[in-house]
């Protein structure tokens, strides 16, 4: 059975886009529901998707399992998957990994950009690497069922978390910086190692992470794809779009400066171009899947390891949560 999984999507969420994501096909999308929330607020963020949820029930549920995934593909529905972009909701209570866990965190990030109680993120000078608390941290999410993700991390973390890790983690948006050197890309010795040890990257189309920016070929993306693989192994990529849709530019903004900062910070962008980037024209939105298909296929990939990167190998990933 062929899967079609997207494994990062934030968006300003309405019908229309649960209708474009059943239209692509996806079975599966990995949402972002915290960037510099506590766990309070989480409440009321969860509190917001219980209401899409009863609003949608005809085109999405809650995703827990990989068997969701599945079940979702019989149902024509597509299972939503909560991420955390920050530990943020844990604050500096171990106890509260597996009560997030409880309420339908999946995915949690050690870090988003900056220094957090676990680990050290992209944007720091000095990368210090899984803190004390870190150490424990990914144990309890190792034992309750959720994925470390170091998409925002910086690169001794990233390298930590994957020695401390007794599970494989994930890099669930980002592309290597041999195509692109953005500061949340990553090294070709890092990608080599996340697949030695089981691990998972998720290629984004995020503008800011693309060769050109919004300029960035269909052909140039999908050529990239295939030298990723000729590292890592075509069974350990997938596709983790971070695709935004929908939102305003002062989320980006709240996005980049969340609470610990009272200047602007452009983050990936610049004073020139502050807000969300335009997305490519091919990927517009998830029905853009069809185009990244076609373009696999014109770069050489078999069928086989097609459905493999858009959707098969997260699948087969997901398989080791629990």
């Amino acid at each position: 059975m062929n899967f079609k999984i997207d494994n990062l999507q934030y968006c300003n969420w309405t019908r229309k886009i649960f209708e474009i994501n059943r239209e692509a096909g996806l079975d599966a999308v990995h949402v972002t529901i915290v960037y510099h929330e506590d766990f309070d607020e989480l409440q009321n963020v969860i509190s917001s998707w219980d209401k899409y949820f009863k609003e949608n029930s005809d085109l999405i549920f809650l995703g827990k399992d990989f068997k969701d995934i599945e079940k979702a593909k019989y149902e024509k529905k597509t299972a939503i998957f909560f991420g955390f972009q920050n530990c943020s909701p844990i604050e500096d209570d171990i106890g509260l990994i597996e009560k997030v866990h409880q309420q339908g965190c999946r995915f949690m990030q050690l870090t988003y950009n900056n220094q957090s109680l676990l680990a050290t993120g992209c944007y720091e000078k000095n990368d210090s690497g899984v803190t004390n608390f870190g150490k424990e941290a990914i144990k309890e999410m190792n034992r309750v069922g959720i994925v470390i993700d170091m998409s925002h991390s910086a690169e001794k973390s990233t390298f930590d978390a994957i020695d401390i890790s007794q599970k494989p983690i994930a890099i669930t948006h980002a592309n290597p910086t041999f195509w692109h050197a953005a500061k949340r890309n990553k090294s070709n010795d890092l990608l080599k190692a996340l697949a030695d040890s089981g691990g998972m990257l998720g290629l984004s189309l995020y503008p800011h992470h693309l060769k050109n920016n919004n300029n960035c070929t269909l052909e140039s993306f999908c050529e990239m794809t295939a030298k990723t693989a000729d590292i890592m192994g075509v069974e350990n990529i997938g596709i983790g779009s971070d695709l935004c849709l929908n939102q305003p530019d002062d989320v980006v903004e709240w996005m980049r400066n969340g609470t610990w900062t009272k200047f602007k910070n452009y983050g990936e962008g610049s004073k020139d171009k502050p807000g969300f980037p335009k997305q490519p024209d091919w990927f517009l939105d998830a029905r853009g899947f069809k185009n990244l298909e076609t373009g696999l296929k014109k770069v050489g990939f078999k069928e086989d390891e097609v459905n493999g990167i858009l959707g098969n190998n997260w699948y087969n990933f997901y398989k080791g949560i629990d």
